[in-house]
């Protein structure tokens, strides 16, 4: 879907006397299995969720009404639960559990109405209450799993298989374990599960819907299948709601929006599914339509926080602006469009330019790019919630991305993500959305550096302890790093796998393969089927000859990862000792240790501070040069490299130096750009200079008349007049008094009288 995507996968504690019920957290399908019948509840509840569950409604609101009346507080609960009113159902489950301290059961079940109502945090510390009861309550650890599953943690999967393993014949433990399992992409278990689960009974419709659900995604049709629930209960579409949320896992946006929308059909009132929908319909673009959706959820009191989220996202789109060429839509924040246009439309255009010529191939509309100044804007426009780690997402010819604004400066190369971005774009597009996740992201990743050799990320301490260790995953099995991490910073050491595959690939056969790979995605071919065709050899020898290769390129890096991380220890000491002879000789061993460390701390920096206190500034220099090479980012030390490098004659190396901080942090202050202007111009690149006194000028600059000034002076040496003229006027304007712009003035004025003359 995107790129670096951090999934949290802990839970909270449950505040039980202060529940209240609101649109907290999660994604929470209102799963019709969150009511579905079973011995955790009394006879009569169970009655009315079956009969809800068989699309037999005016039955079912009967049986919830005559709940209602009961003199039992957990069948109250259930009855005002079963009508929506959710703060009765929560304040009877209150009385129930303080009246039955010791029954599991009733946590279980007021668990499930947190579940429902957008809450998994608060629904596992009641689920965690009933265990601490009852250890071996299946019902609870089933809860457990849905909790966790909401955040796609892979303790989702243990606690499921606990379920079936305290009671097999738990049939809505056995759906869940097929949608997991299927979210893995791993049809053959998806596949048993939902048998298991019909077998035992024949109206799980959920586990038809996931059979449907793997159908669908080898483009072969559902409806055979899904008139098995059709049958039972027409009205039943959640079981389209669990095949569109499979295809939009896979990146098949517009066909899950097929599908949420025939859910709402069967189904008006499923506010879930048409949640869904709004949030999809965002994502392709169709905001007016995804408003419309999101407003009638709002209107019948589903405000889950995707809702709400992104219906105060739309409102937010009047604060930005629109650019639009042939090929691009521009959209930006309105307090950063006029500089952040300067860099992102042209990188933008050439980013579409270069993978046309180099996918052989063209998208057929303009792609859209929206960058985002508040990372949590950017996260609910992507995933219709905040918390997402990602920096950038593509949704078919829809990109959105963090600006540089969003993130702290020096950990985002704004850049190298929009590349990776656009390779997505053009990589769904060539394959129809058929595309294994770790072959989108690996070509992305090798895109990145393919764009500039210091772009994209390094191979970070993380990654190195994770090929020490042999963890990373065999290709055919490499989509589940990204989907299901089994450990910290696995999603990352994914990302960087997938890569240095394509880096391999195109090292040992050439960038064809990729391409051709590419094709044969696009035809619906399995990894282990594309690797044979595209490479003739089996996954598991190209798997071996892999891996003996990234542990060459590795080099040092992992066999000397201890000493590595000692020798660190010791800089910090020998920093704090201001003990500058040592630190160069130290930190320069530890570069050749590990050479793609250029995190905050780096060892380059550190050499390059202790050469400077030495009064050694061409050690400094080779020190930050260096650094810079290998993809260090941060605009202090890349704006102290550029001083020396010009301080020692190299003008061209200076401006090249500063023109990484604008691929990195533009808005790092006036100074670097007139800087950078004034450096272009002696060097005769005079389009760079416009551009750089137009950025002097959009950052709205203390000295406004010098700006203008400046930027005068570059349409000059750049040949166009008329502006130079329109930013003398405006540099007046400014200051009538400034006599560097009246005598541009009169220059240009002389100069165009004497062009009269001469007609």
């Amino acid at each position: 879907m995107g790129r670096r995507v951090a999934i949290p996968v802990g839970v909270s504690a449950l505040a039980v006397a202060a529940a209240v019920f609101t649109a907290v957290s999660g994604q929470q399908a209102a799963r019709e299995g969150a009511s579905r019948p079973g011995p955790v509840m009394t006879a009569g509840a169970k009655d009315c969720w079956r009969a809800r569950h068989l699309g037999k409604a005016e039955q079912a609101e009967r049986c919830f009404e005559k709940l209602l009346d009961s003199r039992d507080p957990a069948e109250r609960a259930e009855g005002a639960w079963g009508i929506g009113d959710y703060k009765s159902a929560n304040s009877q489950f209150k009385q129930a559990a303080a009246a039955s301290p010791k029954d599991a059961n009733v946590r279980v079940r007021w668990g499930r109405l947190f579940l429902e109502r957008f809450n998994a945090a608060e629904a596992a510390g009641l689920f965690q209450e009933a265990l601490d009861i009852d250890g071996k309550n299946a019902h609870a650890l089933l809860g457990m799993a849905l909790a966790m599953a909401e955040s796609f943690s892979p303790k989702a999967l243990e606690m499921g298989f606990k379920a079936v393993e305290e009671d097999p014949d738990l049939v809505e433990a056995h759906e869940l374990l097929a949608n997991l399992a299927l979210e893995d992409s791993d049809t053959k278990r998806a596949e048993a599960q939902a048998r298991q689960a019909l077998a035992l009974s024949p109206e799980a419709f959920d586990a038809v819907a996931v059979k449907a659900a793997i159908e669908a995604l080898a483009d072969r049709s559902p409806d055979a299948l899904l008139e098995q629930v059709w049958k039972v209960n027409p009205h039943y579409g959640q079981a389209h709601a669990i095949i569109a949320h499979h295809l939009v896992l896979n990146r098949r946006y517009l066909d899950g929006i097929a599908h949420y929308r025939k859910a709402i059909e069967r189904d008006p009132r499923n506010w879930a599914a048409r949640s869904e929908l709004g949030v999809n319909l965002m994502r392709v673009g169709e905001d007016a339509e995804a408003r419309q959706q999101l407003e009638l959820c709002f209107q019948n009191k589903y405000d889950s926080n995707p809702t709400v989220n992104s219906l105060r996202l739309l409102d937010s789109y009047a604060n930005f602006e629109t650019f639009e060429t042939p090929k691009t839509i521009l959209r930006l924040h309105k307090k950063e469009a006029a500089l952040l246009r300067l860099y992102f439309q042209p990188e933008l255009e050439k980013a579409v330019a270069t993978f046309e010529k180099k996918y052989k191939m063209t998208i057929g509309q303009p792609v859209r790019l929206e960058v985002y100044p508040d990372h949590e804007d950017f996260a609910v426009r992507t995933m219709g919630m905040p918390g997402l780690g990602a920096l950038g997402v593509t949704f078919g010819h829809v990109v959105a991305m963090d600006s540089p604004s969003g993130r702290k400066p020096g950990t985002f190369h704004w850049a190298s993500t929009l590349w990776h971005e656009l390779s997505h774009v053009f990589v769904l597009t060539a394959t129809r959305h058929r595309v294994p996740r770790w072959f989108t992201e690996g070509f992305a990743v090798h895109e990145e550096t393919e764009a500039a050799p210091d772009w994209g990320d390094r191979m970070t301490p993380e990654i190195v302890a994770a090929i020490a260790a042999k963890q990373l995953l065999p290709v055919a099995e490499l989509d589940r790093g990204f989907i299901r991490p089994k450990y910290p910073q696995q999603v990352v050491v994914s990302y960087f796998q997938a890569g240095r595959i394509c880096d391999y690939i195109q090292t040992k056969w050439s960038y064809d393969k990729l391409l051709d790979m590419m094709r044969l995605f696009g035809q619906r071919k399995t990894t282990p089927e594309v690797i044979q065709q595209a490479l003739g050899m089996t996954p598991e020898a190209f798997d071996k000859e892999f891996l003996a290769w990234v542990e060459r390129e590795a080099g040092t890096a992992v066999s000397k990862a201890v000493e590595w991380r000692k020798g660190m220890t010791g800089l910090a000491t020998l920093k704090r000792a201001s003990d500058y002879a040592a630190i160069v000789e130290q930190g320069n061993r530890l570069i050749a240790i590990y050479p793609d460390f250029v995190e905050p701390g780096s060892a380059y920096e550190a050499v390059a501070e202790a050469c400077l206190e030495l009064k050694n500034k061409d050690g400094a220099r080779r020190a930050l040069e260096q650094y810079a090479s290998k993809g260090g980012k941060t605009p202090e030390s890349l704006k102290k490299l550029a001083g020396l490098q010009e301080e020692a004659g190299g003008k061209a190396e200076a401006a090249r130096t500063l023109e990484k901080i604008n691929y990195i942090y533009p808005m790092n202050g006036e100074a670097m750009h007139r800087k950078l202007g004034e450096l272009s111009l002696d060097l005769g690149r005079t389009q760079a200079a416009v551009r750089e006194f137009e950025a002097v000028v959009a950052g709205g600059p203390m000295d406004a008349a010098a700006a203008h000034y400046d930027l005068a002076r570059a349409y000059v040496k750049a040949g166009d007049k008329g502006k130079a003229a329109e930013q003398v006027f405006l540099a007046l304007e400014a200051a009538p008094g400034y006599k560097p712009a009246q005598r541009l003035m009169l220059e240009l004025n002389a100069d165009k009288g004497g062009r009269k003359e001469n007609e």
